[in-house]
């Protein structure tokens, strides 16, 4: 296990997506992710992410601490509880949320994600 700083930065292979067409509401989103380190547990992520405008339905089984580092976005919860977040704000998304993320402008953020061991 490497014990060096990990920097977010540099430009490694990005993984591009788009929501599942059964969670998709509205546009054509395209979601592209740069994930600059995993844990030796593989239970801890932080790199960074993007999406273009659209909206979809989201279920959390991870705890993510987020940045907005670009744009702007909507996340709602299922009980009607309605965010919203713009480049400079920092927030986290407990497991168990459960709702939408809608992407008003083209955005981008900084993440950290722990996902506790399902065993």
């Amino acid at each position: 296990m490497s014990t060096s700083i990990v920097r977010l930065d540099g430009n490694p292979d990005p993984d591009v997506s788009a929501p599942p067409a059964e969670r998709l509401i509205a546009g054509t989103p395209q979601l592209r992710v740069q994930n600059y380190y995993t844990d030796a547990s593989q239970q801890f992520f932080a790199g960074r992410w993007s999406a273009t405008r659209g909206k979809w339905r989201v279920r959390y089984t991870e705890n993510e601490l987020c940045v907005m580092t670009a744009g702007r976005v909507v996340i709602t919860g299922d009980s009607g509880e309605r965010h919203s977040f713009a480049a400079g704000d920092a927030f986290v998304v407990p497991a168990g949320f459960s709702g939408t993320w809608e992407v008003l402008e083209d955005c981008s953020k900084i993440y950290a994600i722990f996902e506790a061991s399902h065993t």
